[in-house]
């Protein structure tokens, strides 16, 4: 399993017109205002999880193109770099646009401890990452750098479960083969729920007694395979209480639905090193927040989690050293850590939420 993220610089991506050696540690919980850069934080690991898929050059244009991801656009920002330091590990890269809109890798580089970056790739449509995965160490021929830095990356997941219409893969069969891994729309969450009662039963079981807190109605998913061709697949069938009518995905509200992934991502036995959720409040109950909350933080004992939150509700249940706040100022998005010492007497009278709602903690619209 990969390492978690320390530390990240970010040059013109997006909002961030400057990100420098900013420090994660294993709960983080970015509050700010709409457009303030939060999403834009998120979106940086969405495009690492597509340079280390080699889905790269698709991943910019089914986006808008490389125009859309610099910083005002690129008669202001010539290219885009960014760092990441894991551990003794650390990979960065720079991208320049093309005419056509598409990004250039002109600069990809590897570094371990404070030795010098190490250039893996120049001029290229698509990362290195995965091609260099297999990096032996040239003095003890155990793996190399790169081969961490892959290790790392692949391991850094966002989910992102907002899709919850009729037609949204979480609601759909699934072959019970792909039950390795939680995929990040919840695709796989049948088999991948199939294969935790079958191996990891207590996993399973806290599983179904957080959706019970939150739906009490609910008792157990049925995932009874069926035959389908030459392949076995599973949906997300369940039943309710007093009731042995099989009931469907379908019949999940999408709060719900989207709550039994949120809880499966956060209780899942062996999590990626980090998970990403951008607004998992979404659609939720407050009840189902609390909830959230303690999932959150009993995640984050055991793996690093970034959250990105509109919702003061949430924030009440953790501590000032785990918020992030976004701001926007000239344009350009910050981010600042709180720290509890600067809120020590606003905090005997009133919660984190409270202060979010009165602007004492800056992260509400800002007039530029």
């Amino acid at each position: 399993m990969g390492q978690a993220l320390d530390k990240l610089t970010i040059k013109g991506f997006k909002s961030i017109e400057l990100l420098e050696n900013f420090e994660l540690s294993n709960l983080n919980i970015l509050i700010g205002g709409n457009g303030a850069g939060k999403s834009n934080f998120v979106e940086i690991f969405r495009m690492l999880s597509a340079m280390v898929n080699e889905n790269f050059a698709n991943y910019i244009m089914n986006h808008g193109g490389a125009d859309d991801f610099m910083f005002n656009g690129p008669k202001v920002t010539k290219y885009i770099e960014a760092e990441f330091l894991f551990g003794r590990n650390a990979y960065r890269f720079k991208l320049e646009p093309s005419a056509t809109e598409k990004f250039i890798i002109t600069d990809e580089g590897e570094r371990y401890l404070d030795n010098s970056w190490k250039t893996i790739g120049t001029g290229n449509r698509e990362s290195q990452i995965t091609a260099n995965k297999d990096e032996r160490s040239r003095v003890s021929g155990y793996p190399g750098v790169g081969h961490y830095i892959h290790d790392a990356i692949s391991n850094w997941v966002v989910y992102h479960f907002h899709d919850t219409s009729a037609t949204a893969s979480m609601r759909r069969y699934e072959i019970t083969a792909d039950n390795r891994r939680l995929r990040s729309d919840a695709a796989n969450i049948a088999p991948f729920l199939l294969e935790l009662k079958h191996d990891e039963v207590n996993t399973y079981k806290e599983i179904i007694e957080s959706v019970k807190i939150v739906t009490p109605f609910f008792d157990d998913f049925i995932l009874k395979p069926i035959h389908q061709g030459k392949k076995d697949v599973v949906n997300l069938s369940w039943k309710q209480k007093g009731s042995d009518y099989p009931m469907q995905p379908y019949h999940f509200s999408d709060g719900t639905i989207r709550f039994i992934c949120l809880a499966t991502a956060l209780l899942q036995p062996y999590p990626p090193t980090t998970i990403v959720i951008d607004e998992p409040e979404l659609g939720l109950h407050p009840y189902a927040i609390e909830i959230l909350a303690e999932l959150i933080e009993a995640a984050s004992n055991k793996t690093q989690v970034i959250v990105s939150t509109q919702s003061p509700h949430l924030i009440d249940h953790f501590n000032p050293e785990n918020i992030i706040v976004v701001n926007r100022e000239k344009g350009s998005s910050t981010f600042k850590r709180l720290k509890k010492t600067e809120l020590t007497e606003w905090l005997k009278d009133y919660s984190l939420g409270d202060l979010w709602r009165k602007n004492i903690i800056m992260g509400g619209p800002v007039n530029e």
